[in-house]
Protein backbone atom coordinates (compact mmCIF):
# COMPACT_ATOMS: atom_id res chain seq x y z
CA UNK A 1 0.00 0.00 0.00
CA UNK A 2 1.36 3.09 -0.94
CA UNK A 3 1.47 6.12 1.46
CA UNK A 4 0.31 8.59 -1.07
CA UNK A 5 -2.71 9.55 -3.03
CA UNK A 6 -3.18 11.00 -6.28
CA UNK A 7 -6.48 13.23 -6.44
CA UNK A 8 -7.40 14.51 -9.41
CA UNK A 9 -10.44 17.13 -10.19
CA UNK A 10 -10.99 17.22 -14.10
CA UNK A 11 -13.02 19.87 -15.11
CA UNK A 12 -14.51 20.79 -18.35
CA UNK A 13 -11.93 23.71 -18.22
CA UNK A 14 -9.37 23.37 -15.14
CA UNK A 15 -7.44 20.40 -14.11
CA UNK A 16 -6.48 20.53 -10.21
CA UNK A 17 -4.25 17.37 -8.94
CA UNK A 18 -3.45 17.15 -5.51
CA UNK A 19 -0.89 14.18 -3.59
CA UNK A 20 -2.55 12.99 0.20
CA UNK A 21 -1.02 11.37 3.00
CA UNK A 22 -3.40 8.25 2.84
CA UNK A 23 -2.37 7.79 6.84
CA UNK A 24 -4.37 11.40 7.74
CA UNK A 25 -5.95 12.88 4.49
CA UNK A 26 -4.03 15.37 4.57
CA UNK A 27 -2.82 17.53 1.51
CA UNK A 28 1.06 18.04 0.72
CA UNK A 29 0.93 19.18 -2.39
CA UNK A 30 -1.03 20.34 -5.09
CA UNK A 31 -1.15 21.70 -9.08
CA UNK A 32 -3.86 23.56 -10.27
CA UNK A 33 -3.71 23.99 -14.02
CA UNK A 34 -5.89 25.15 -17.10
CA UNK A 35 -5.74 22.34 -19.07
CA UNK A 36 -9.13 21.29 -18.60
CA UNK A 37 -10.92 18.15 -20.51
CA UNK A 38 -12.57 19.85 -23.49
CA UNK A 39 -9.11 21.46 -24.24
CA UNK A 40 -7.58 17.72 -24.16
CA UNK A 41 -10.19 15.87 -25.82
CA UNK A 42 -9.75 19.03 -29.04
CA UNK A 43 -5.74 18.08 -28.44
CA UNK A 44 -6.43 14.38 -28.91
CA UNK A 45 -9.01 14.98 -31.94
CA UNK A 46 -6.42 17.01 -33.69
CA UNK A 47 -3.01 15.52 -33.20
CA UNK A 48 -3.28 12.51 -31.41
CA UNK A 49 -6.21 10.76 -33.08
CA UNK A 50 -4.12 11.90 -36.52
CA UNK A 51 -0.94 10.29 -35.13
CA UNK A 52 -2.65 7.14 -33.90
CA UNK A 53 -2.91 7.87 -30.18
CA UNK A 54 -6.40 6.37 -28.48
CA UNK A 55 -8.21 8.34 -26.41
CA UNK A 56 -7.07 6.63 -23.07
CA UNK A 57 -3.62 6.81 -24.12
CA UNK A 58 -3.42 10.40 -24.89
CA UNK A 59 -5.38 11.03 -21.90
CA UNK A 60 -3.28 8.99 -19.77
CA UNK A 61 0.18 11.09 -21.50
CA UNK A 62 -1.45 14.35 -20.36
CA UNK A 63 -1.70 13.51 -16.53
CA UNK A 64 1.94 11.57 -16.26
CA UNK A 65 2.77 15.01 -18.07
CA UNK A 66 1.34 16.90 -14.64
CA UNK A 67 2.14 13.93 -11.93
CA UNK A 68 5.78 14.23 -13.20
CA UNK A 69 5.35 18.00 -12.82
CA UNK A 70 3.81 17.77 -9.23
CA UNK A 71 6.44 15.18 -8.62
CA UNK A 72 9.01 17.86 -8.43
CA UNK A 73 6.96 20.21 -6.28
CA UNK A 74 7.14 18.34 -3.58
CA UNK A 75 10.44 15.83 -3.97
CA UNK A 76 8.65 12.73 -3.86
CA UNK A 77 8.68 9.99 -6.22
CA UNK A 78 5.49 9.26 -6.83
CA UNK A 79 5.79 6.73 -9.13
CA UNK A 80 3.19 3.67 -8.08
CA UNK A 81 1.31 6.06 -6.34
CA UNK A 82 -2.34 5.13 -6.70
CA UNK A 83 -4.51 8.19 -8.74
CA UNK A 84 -8.55 8.84 -8.47
CA UNK A 85 -10.03 11.27 -10.65
CA UNK A 86 -13.39 12.46 -10.63
CA UNK A 87 -15.40 15.37 -12.77
CA UNK A 88 -15.71 15.16 -16.65
CA UNK A 89 -13.09 12.49 -17.16
CA UNK A 90 -15.39 9.84 -17.69
CA UNK A 91 -17.56 11.97 -19.76
CA UNK A 92 -18.17 10.80 -23.64
CA UNK A 93 -15.33 13.74 -24.24
CA UNK A 94 -13.14 12.57 -21.65
CA UNK A 95 -10.24 9.31 -21.35
CA UNK A 96 -13.61 7.00 -21.30
CA UNK A 97 -16.97 7.22 -20.78
CA UNK A 98 -18.47 5.79 -17.67
CA UNK A 99 -22.05 5.22 -17.18
CA UNK A 100 -23.95 7.17 -14.54
CA UNK A 101 -25.26 6.23 -11.42
CA UNK A 102 -28.70 6.73 -10.24
CA UNK A 103 -31.23 7.66 -7.92
CA UNK A 104 -31.86 7.83 -5.31
CA UNK A 105 -27.97 7.69 -4.50
CA UNK A 106 -26.25 6.47 -1.53
CA UNK A 107 -23.73 9.22 0.12
CA UNK A 108 -21.52 6.69 1.42
CA UNK A 109 -20.22 6.15 -1.93
CA UNK A 110 -21.46 2.45 -2.36
CA UNK A 111 -23.19 3.04 -5.25
CA UNK A 112 -20.92 5.14 -6.93
CA UNK A 113 -19.95 4.23 -10.57
CA UNK A 114 -16.59 3.52 -11.10
CA UNK A 115 -13.66 2.02 -13.49
CA UNK A 116 -10.82 0.87 -12.03
CA UNK A 117 -7.48 0.39 -14.35
CA UNK A 118 -4.74 -1.31 -13.50
CA UNK A 119 -1.02 0.29 -13.87
CA UNK A 120 0.71 0.13 -17.43
CA UNK A 121 4.90 -0.22 -17.90
CA UNK A 122 4.29 3.98 -19.35
CA UNK A 123 1.59 4.76 -16.67
CA UNK A 124 2.72 3.18 -13.47
CA UNK A 125 -0.68 4.09 -11.34
CA UNK A 126 -3.40 2.33 -10.55
CA UNK A 127 -5.98 4.17 -11.55
CA UNK A 128 -10.00 4.70 -10.51
CA UNK A 129 -12.29 6.86 -12.93
CA UNK A 130 -15.35 7.86 -11.04
CA UNK A 131 -18.47 8.65 -12.98
CA UNK A 132 -21.13 11.07 -12.30
CA UNK A 133 -25.16 10.91 -11.14
CA UNK A 134 -27.98 10.93 -13.56
CA UNK A 135 -31.93 11.68 -12.79
CA UNK A 136 -34.86 11.33 -15.49
CA UNK A 137 -34.01 14.80 -16.47
CA UNK A 138 -30.95 15.94 -15.74
CA UNK A 139 -26.80 14.92 -15.11
CA UNK A 140 -23.81 15.88 -12.77
CA UNK A 141 -20.30 14.96 -12.78
CA UNK A 142 -17.61 15.83 -9.66
CA UNK A 143 -20.74 17.48 -7.70
CA UNK A 144 -21.57 13.76 -6.11
CA UNK A 145 -18.20 12.84 -5.23
CA UNK A 146 -17.89 16.50 -2.98
CA UNK A 147 -21.35 15.57 -1.48
CA UNK A 148 -19.60 12.47 -0.55
CA UNK A 149 -16.96 14.01 1.00
CA UNK A 150 -18.34 17.11 2.27
CA UNK A 151 -20.60 14.44 4.32
CA UNK A 152 -18.51 12.52 5.60
CA UNK A 153 -16.51 16.42 7.12
CA UNK A 154 -19.77 17.30 8.41
CA UNK A 155 -19.92 13.79 10.00
CA UNK A 156 -16.66 14.56 11.81
CA UNK A 157 -17.08 17.75 13.33
CA UNK A 158 -20.41 16.38 14.61
CA UNK A 159 -23.05 18.08 12.38
CA UNK A 160 -26.00 16.61 11.33
CA UNK A 161 -27.51 16.48 7.84
CA UNK A 162 -30.32 14.39 8.03
CA UNK A 163 -32.35 16.64 5.65
CA UNK A 164 -30.98 19.19 3.48
CA UNK A 165 -30.60 21.29 -0.41
CA UNK A 166 -27.07 21.75 -0.54
CA UNK A 167 -26.24 24.81 -3.08
CA UNK A 168 -23.72 24.64 -5.18
CA UNK A 169 -22.81 27.58 -6.89
CA UNK A 170 -21.13 27.88 -10.41
CA UNK A 171 -21.02 27.61 -14.05
CA UNK A 172 -23.68 25.09 -13.66
CA UNK A 173 -24.84 25.48 -10.10
CA UNK A 174 -26.27 22.28 -8.59
CA UNK A 175 -29.05 22.21 -6.01
CA UNK A 176 -28.95 18.58 -4.24
CA UNK A 177 -31.73 17.64 -2.70
CA UNK A 178 -30.53 15.32 0.67
CA UNK A 179 -32.38 13.21 3.02
CA UNK A 180 -31.11 10.36 6.01
CA UNK A 181 -28.05 9.74 3.53
CA UNK A 182 -29.22 9.18 0.21
CA UNK A 183 -29.48 11.96 -2.48
CA UNK A 184 -32.82 11.84 -3.35
CA UNK A 185 -32.88 14.05 -6.36
CA UNK A 186 -30.55 17.63 -8.12
CA UNK A 187 -31.25 20.45 -10.26
CA UNK A 188 -28.97 22.21 -12.58
CA UNK A 189 -28.92 25.88 -13.38
CA UNK A 190 -26.76 27.40 -15.93
CA UNK A 191 -25.76 30.51 -13.82
CA UNK A 192 -22.14 31.14 -14.40
CA UNK A 193 -22.86 30.43 -18.01
CA UNK A 194 -25.52 32.85 -18.28
CA UNK A 195 -24.06 35.68 -16.97
CA UNK A 196 -21.26 35.01 -19.15
CA UNK A 197 -22.78 35.03 -21.70
CA UNK A 198 -25.01 37.90 -21.17
CA UNK A 199 -22.14 40.17 -20.14
CA UNK A 200 -19.47 39.20 -22.76
CA UNK A 201 -21.28 38.43 -26.13
CA UNK A 202 -24.97 39.71 -25.98
CA UNK A 203 -26.27 43.23 -26.74
CA UNK A 204 -25.68 43.97 -22.60
CA UNK A 205 -22.15 43.90 -22.75
CA UNK A 206 -22.20 47.38 -23.62
CA UNK A 207 -24.40 48.10 -19.96
CA UNK A 208 -22.35 46.25 -18.14
CA UNK A 209 -18.51 46.98 -15.84
CA UNK A 210 -17.60 43.71 -14.85
CA UNK A 211 -14.36 44.48 -13.65
CA UNK A 212 -16.35 46.25 -10.63
CA UNK A 213 -17.61 42.77 -9.50
CA UNK A 214 -15.27 42.74 -6.58
CA UNK A 215 -15.96 46.17 -5.52
CA UNK A 216 -18.63 45.55 -3.14
CA UNK A 217 -20.36 49.22 -2.22
CA UNK A 218 -23.34 50.16 -0.96
CA UNK A 219 -24.42 51.14 -3.98
CA UNK A 220 -23.12 47.73 -5.98
CA UNK A 221 -25.14 45.87 -3.23
CA UNK A 222 -28.10 47.98 -3.84
CA UNK A 223 -28.33 47.33 -7.18
CA UNK A 224 -27.35 43.83 -6.69
CA UNK A 225 -30.90 43.49 -4.57
CA UNK A 226 -32.61 44.86 -6.86
CA UNK A 227 -31.50 42.53 -9.62
CA UNK A 228 -32.65 39.83 -6.88
CA UNK A 229 -36.18 41.58 -7.09
CA UNK A 230 -36.70 41.70 -10.28
CA UNK A 231 -36.30 38.16 -10.83
CA UNK A 232 -38.94 37.64 -8.57
CA UNK A 233 -41.49 39.76 -10.32
CA UNK A 234 -41.03 40.40 -14.08
CA UNK A 235 -38.91 37.07 -14.41
CA UNK A 236 -35.56 36.86 -15.83
CA UNK A 237 -36.03 37.30 -19.56
CA UNK A 238 -37.75 40.81 -18.97
CA UNK A 239 -34.89 41.65 -16.27
CA UNK A 240 -32.20 40.71 -18.92
CA UNK A 241 -33.70 43.78 -21.25
CA UNK A 242 -34.27 45.89 -17.92
CA UNK A 243 -30.22 45.70 -17.97
CA UNK A 244 -30.34 47.63 -21.06
CA UNK A 245 -32.81 50.79 -19.89
CA UNK A 246 -30.85 50.84 -16.67
CA UNK A 247 -27.78 51.82 -18.63
CA UNK A 248 -29.96 53.83 -21.18
CA UNK A 249 -32.08 55.61 -18.60
CA UNK A 250 -28.57 56.29 -16.58
CA UNK A 251 -30.49 54.68 -13.75
CA UNK A 252 -27.46 52.58 -12.30
CA UNK A 253 -23.83 53.09 -13.70
CA UNK A 254 -22.36 50.23 -15.75
CA UNK A 255 -20.33 48.96 -12.87
CA UNK A 256 -24.06 49.11 -10.59
CA UNK A 257 -25.51 47.53 -13.67
CA UNK A 258 -22.58 44.89 -13.44
CA UNK A 259 -24.46 44.11 -10.06
CA UNK A 260 -27.72 44.16 -10.84
CA UNK A 261 -27.32 41.57 -13.49
CA UNK A 262 -25.41 39.24 -11.19
CA UNK A 263 -28.61 39.39 -8.73
CA UNK A 264 -30.84 39.27 -11.63
CA UNK A 265 -29.49 35.69 -12.84
CA UNK A 266 -28.79 34.68 -9.44
CA UNK A 267 -31.70 35.67 -8.08
CA UNK A 268 -33.57 33.46 -10.54
CA UNK A 269 -31.80 30.35 -9.71
CA UNK A 270 -32.55 31.14 -5.97
CA UNK A 271 -36.16 31.68 -6.61
CA UNK A 272 -37.63 28.39 -6.96
CA UNK A 273 -36.38 27.95 -3.14
CA UNK A 274 -39.11 29.92 -1.58
CA UNK A 275 -41.26 27.15 -2.07
CA UNK A 276 -38.92 24.38 -0.82
CA UNK A 277 -40.55 25.58 3.18
CA UNK A 278 -39.60 22.38 4.80
CA UNK A 279 -35.70 22.06 3.77
CA UNK A 280 -33.11 23.88 5.21
CA UNK A 281 -30.18 25.07 2.79
CA UNK A 282 -26.56 24.68 2.83
CA UNK A 283 -24.85 26.87 0.87
CA UNK A 284 -21.49 25.24 -0.69
CA UNK A 285 -19.12 27.51 -2.10
CA UNK A 286 -15.49 28.08 -1.96
CA UNK A 287 -14.95 30.71 -4.04
CA UNK A 288 -15.55 34.72 -4.37
CA UNK A 289 -19.56 33.61 -5.50
CA UNK A 290 -20.37 33.00 -1.47
CA UNK A 291 -20.31 36.97 -1.38
CA UNK A 292 -23.01 37.08 -3.84
CA UNK A 293 -25.21 34.22 -2.86
CA UNK A 294 -25.07 35.82 0.77
CA UNK A 295 -26.22 38.78 -0.37
CA UNK A 296 -29.39 37.31 -2.30
CA UNK A 297 -30.35 34.51 0.28
CA UNK A 298 -30.56 37.64 2.90
CA UNK A 299 -32.92 39.16 0.23
CA UNK A 300 -34.81 36.57 -0.63
CA UNK A 301 -35.43 36.27 3.28
CA UNK A 302 -33.94 32.62 3.37
CA UNK A 303 -31.08 33.40 5.78
CA UNK A 304 -32.88 31.88 8.78
CA UNK A 305 -32.82 28.42 7.40
CA UNK A 306 -29.91 28.83 5.70
CA UNK A 307 -26.10 27.22 6.67
CA UNK A 308 -23.49 29.19 4.60
CA UNK A 309 -20.14 26.61 4.67
CA UNK A 310 -16.75 27.92 5.28
CA UNK A 311 -14.47 27.90 1.98
CA UNK A 312 -11.68 25.79 3.81
CA UNK A 313 -14.65 22.72 4.62
CA UNK A 314 -15.53 23.23 0.74
CA UNK A 315 -12.00 23.10 -0.94
CA UNK A 316 -11.39 19.60 0.99
CA UNK A 317 -14.72 17.90 -0.02
CA UNK A 318 -13.51 16.49 -3.33
CA UNK A 319 -10.49 15.28 -2.45
CA UNK A 320 -12.15 13.84 0.77
CA UNK A 321 -14.55 12.10 -1.21
CA UNK A 322 -12.48 10.64 -3.53
CA UNK A 323 -10.26 9.10 -0.69
CA UNK A 324 -13.57 7.15 0.59
CA UNK A 325 -14.47 6.04 -3.24
CA UNK A 326 -10.70 5.11 -3.59
CA UNK A 327 -11.03 2.83 -0.24
CA UNK A 328 -14.14 1.57 -0.96
CA UNK A 329 -12.81 0.12 -4.22
CA UNK A 330 -9.41 -1.14 -2.23
CA UNK A 331 -11.74 -3.26 0.21
CA UNK A 332 -14.01 -4.64 -3.10
CA UNK A 333 -10.94 -5.59 -4.11
CA UNK A 334 -9.49 -7.44 -1.24
CA UNK A 335 -12.42 -9.06 -0.49
CA UNK A 336 -13.20 -10.74 -3.92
Amino acid sequence: MSNYLLCCDWGTSFFRLQLLRYSDDQCVGELIAREGIAGTFDAWRKTGAINGLTREHFFRRQLRQQIQVLAQQVSVDLTKVPLVISGMASSSIGMEEVPYATLPFALDGSQASVRYYEAQPDFPHEMLLISGVRSQQDVMRGEETQLIGLIALLSQAGVGTTEAIFVFPGTHSKHLYVQNGRLLNFTTYMTGELFDLMAHQSLLRESVEVSSLTTFSASNKSAFRRGVRQATTSGLLNGLFTTRTNQLFETLTKSQNAFYLSGLIIGAELYPLLTQTDWPLVICSGSRLTAFYELAIDELTLSARTTILPAELIDKAASKGQMLLFRNQTVKETTR
